[in-house]
């Protein structure tokens, strides 16, 4: 595994050390209402969703890969907790989360985060596009005339003026942090009805305790919390390189994949044994933090610190502070997140990169779920690109003289894709002595392409031509030598028998 320099460890918690403070502290106060909410989703008590938030939050700091990114407790983990709650209670969810920390650690070390390489450019605009419109419609139960005054959409207006307004004057200062700050001031003065944090639920009056989850240790356990363990473990992991990418690409920066799962396995399972629940990258929150001027592992660490102190010890003025305020900022993080000019782009783009983008967007949105949304652009995206692939591949042939040998001479990749394309240049009707299959242009890939390869062969030796392969390159020769059975004795039997 790729280990950093000290100095360069060093460098990432004391080289912005004001911004990462005051951008940490933003943070802390966007993840009270959020750690809350996703309790509520996961069925459990609200503290359970804060304690989570405070210790992913610090040990992601310090183990993760990607300095400057906000991990805690999340909705896309929460959602995948409900029925575990609801069918065997709060111990379980705590085993599964260790349980879930402790693969996360295990893909780290196989460093299985190279996948996020086949996830394309078109995926990534989906997962955002899809994302800032998730946390728009995570705010519209705030904005619900139902349940609001008209005051608040007055203070949200507010809100958002002061956010795009007070940069103008000064950036020392982080404009949501003046957000929240003058907008609780105002509310305590006029007394305003409106919503506020405590209205989401009750903070936690006390400091975590280290506790083992009470569950009976047997397979029969193991058997009822893996499901949950390993599909936590591979949404977090997902949403967390996705996030760490976005950063990266923000920051222009390059960080280590593997040891950012490492970090999260990490900081789930110490969660697990606080309780509290499992967690991984917040893209909103880490928008926040970037945007505040956070870079660094402080900006993090500071923001789960400060999450317990405000609820622990100064719950009731954190309970003040008005809904308004962390709309207009999840407000901001959502219009700065989404990809504008992918709209533009969809008349330029190649249609399927569109297409692929499109069907992202529209499977998180609709499942709320964001593994499953990328798994279908993934999948798209390799459906195309395999399509791309199979219309570069072609095959032609020259005839001998005497009209009794053909060269047939294939070009391009040769694989799953193709295969149909390979076997219907063949013409196996034309009586000939002998056929010659070059392949010193092509690429031999898969099994399928094997296959093919041997029904080619075969066919042409039934009707009694002689065949030869010819300008095969030693990596077609080798998956062809372990693979074919056109040399093999009863070759077409044992091919049929496929």
């Amino acid at each position: 595994m790729h280990m950093i320099s000290l100095d360069r460890y060093r460098q990432e918690w004391t080289g912005n050390i004001r911004r990462d403070l005051l951008s940490g502290l933003v943070v802390a106060l966007a993840l009270i209402p959020e750690a809350i909410a996703f309790s509520i989703i996961a069925g459990v008590d609200p503290k359970v969703g804060l304690y989570a938030s405070f210790s992913i939050a610090v040990i992601t700091a310090i183990a993760g890969g990607r300095p400057g990114m906000i991990s805690a407790a999340t909705a896309a983990t929460a959602v995948l907790m409900v029925t575990l709650v609801r069918d065997h209670g709060l111990q379980y969810l705590l085993a599964a989360t260790v349980l879930a920390g402790l693969l996360q650690i295990g893909m780290g070390l196989l460093k299985l985060g190279f996948v996020m390489r086949y996830v394309s450019k078109s995926v990534m605009t989906g997962f955002v596009n899809a994302l800032a419109i998730l946390i728009f419609m995570a705010q519209l139960p705030e904005l619900d005339p139902a349940r609001v005054t008209w005051l608040t959409y007055v203070l949200v207006a507010a809100g958002l003026a002061i956010i795009y307004l007070f940069p103008l004057l000064t950036r020392a200062i982080p404009s949501p942090l003046v957000t929240i700050i003058v907008l609780t001031v105002l509310s305590l003065i006029f007394n305003w009805d409106v919503r506020t944090v405590g209205d989401m639920g009750a903070l936690p009056d006390s400091l975590p305790v280290f506790l083992i989850p009470q569950i009976p240790l047997n397979l029969g356990t193991l058997l009822i919390i893996l499901p949950y363990a390993l599909a936590v473990a591979v949404v977090g992991l997902l949403e967390s390189l996705m996030t760490q990418n976005l950063v990266d690409e923000l920051t222009d920066t390059r960080t280590d994949r593997n040891q950012e799962c490492i970090g999260q396995g990490l900081a789930n399972t110490a969660t697990g044994f606080i309780g509290g629940m499992a967690g991984c990258a917040m893209i909103g929150q880490s928008m926040i933090n970037v945007k505040s001027g956070g870079r660094g592992r402080l900006s993090c660490a500071f923001a789960g610190v400060m999450l317990l102190i405000f609820c622990v010890f100064l719950g009731p003025w954190v309970a003040q502070i008005p809904m308004p305020a962390l709309v207009a900022i999840m407000i901001m993080v959502s219009v700065g997140t989404f990809s504008w000019s992918s709209i533009k782009s969809l008349r330029t783009h190649p249609r399927s990169s569109s297409i692929v983008m499109l069907a992202t967007v529209v499977t998180v949105v609709w499942t709320h779920n964001l593994a499953i949304g990328v798994l279908v652009g993934v999948l798209l995206s390799g459906i195309f690109f395999a399509a791309k692939i199979a219309q570069l591949f072609r095959v032609r042939s020259e005839l001998s003289g005497d009209g009794r040998s053909r060269i047939y001479f294939v070009e391009g990749q040769l694989f799953y894709g193709s295969v149909e394309d390979f076997m219907a240049a063949f013409d196996f009707r034309e009586v000939l002595d002998r056929v010659v299959i070059d392949v010193s242009r092509a690429h031999i890939w898969d099994i399928s392409s094997v296959q093919a390869l041997d029904m080619a062969v075969l066919k042409f030796r039934r009707d009694g031509a002689e065949v030869e392969i010819v300008g095969m390159n030693e990596a077609s020769e080798t998956i062809v030598d372990r693979l074919a059975l056109h040399d093999k004795p009863d070759g077409m039997v044992k091919l049929m028998a496929h």
